[in-house]
């Protein structure tokens, strides 16, 4: 069984970090955890490294192991994790910068590496990292004093520009930061697009560097093709698929497709999705099963090859709306078994 071919666009990912940081008057750094948002953290990283980044953000340590080994000395890596027991040997030994995100983290961090490079990260009412008002109050004079490289928050609502989060958060953070001498950071993608006022002197894009929203006007990044593996004639009445879940109302030809959701196409797209051939739709037939997927290929005038189900006529967003799910998701989701093709000048 042939498996489906991944078209990465690294130029177009380097493109959307220009369009970012032209958004801004500071400095524009990349997020490019979870393997660079399931696209090969090392390929992204080196991309956008060309493109002018400095800094990089990882989730955990382990994650900046790999983006260090693809860049070498010289670029900073943060880690949102911060100091995490057991991380210290790879945190002085890589030169990673932890996000410290509690007392305890800067404790350690202080006693297992003095001197060495750290940030801090601030909870503005997300709930989730970072320290809280009284615990910033408590250990801010000593933690600035040391010199933290950068002091940032996350913003919970930045993808909806309306929502009371945003300004919320905003002055919280502010109140929390203001005067400091420390850099300062609260935009990822979504707060880049909320304005000036939420810049400060780094933002961190994350999302939008691949192709997805709330960056409307980004480059796609990938293409996702299957192969048909096989097309049989059926009956009006035949049915589809595990369960029977699906009946032709009509004489019909079936595409079984090589992709299921152990190539992380979810579930829930059974019956929902559409795939394409050239700018013809096809619909998706049944359920989705673990290796193979059903589509409607009647309307074809000939025998596709491949179906494209992440294109030019539906992008992540798109295909995550169908899903039920966001554009994160389908891309971290995307299966080791496709053949990955990556494009770059």
């Amino acid at each position: 069984m042939s498996s489906g071919a991944l078209h990465i666009d690294l130029d177009a990912i380097a493109a959307n970090w220009r369009a970012l940081d032209a958004l801004t008057g500071c400095e524009t750094a990349a997020v490019v955890k979870a393997d660079g948002y399931g696209l090969d953290a090392a390929r992204v990283a080196r991309a956008l490294a060309r493109a002018g980044a400095r800094r990089f953000f990882v989730a955990m340590a382990e994650e900046g192991a790999a983006v260090r080994e693809a860049l070498g000395p010289g670029p900073e890596i943060c880690v949102f994790s911060g100091h995490m027991r057991g991380d210290t040997d790879m945190i002085s030994d890589l030169a990673l910068t932890p996000m410290v995100n509690s007392l305890d983290q800067l404790t350690r961090h202080f006693e297992a590496l003095p001197g060495r490079p750290f940030g801090i990260q601030l909870d503005t009412g997300m709930n989730r990292l970072g320290m809280e008002w009284d615990e910033w109050a408590a250990v801010a004079a000593v933690a600035l004093a040391e010199r933290p490289v950068l002091v940032m928050s996350h913003l919970a609502c930045a993808d909806e520009p309306d929502h009371p989060m945003n300004a919320y958060q905003l002055d919280v953070f502010q109140q929390m930061t203001d005067g400091i001498a420390a850099p300062r950071s609260l935009a990822a993608t979504g707060g880049i697009l909320l304005g000036p006022q939420y810049h400060f002197d780094v933002t961190r894009p994350g999302i939008g560097l691949y192709g997805a929203a709330p960056f409307a006007s980004a480059r796609p990044v990938v293409q996702l093709d299957l192969p048909v593996v096989q097309i049989r004639a059926l009956q009006e009445g035949e049915v589809v698929g595990y369960g029977n879940a699906w009946q032709a109302a009509r004489p019909s030809r079936i595409a079984t497709v090589a992709a299921g959701y152990a190539d992380g196409l979810l579930r829930s797209l059974s019956g929902k999705a559409t795939l394409w051939h050239g700018d013809t739709p096809c619909p998706l037939v049944g359920r989705v099963s673990m290796d193979l997927m059903t589509v409607d290929v009647t309307d074809l005038t000939e025998v596709p090859e491949a179906l494209t189900l992440i294109g030019p006529h539906q992008g992540v967003d798109a295909l995550a709306e169908v899903a039920g799910t966001i554009g994160y998701e389908v891309l971290t989701s995307l299966g080791a078994r496709y053949a990955r093709h990556y494009h770059s000048r």
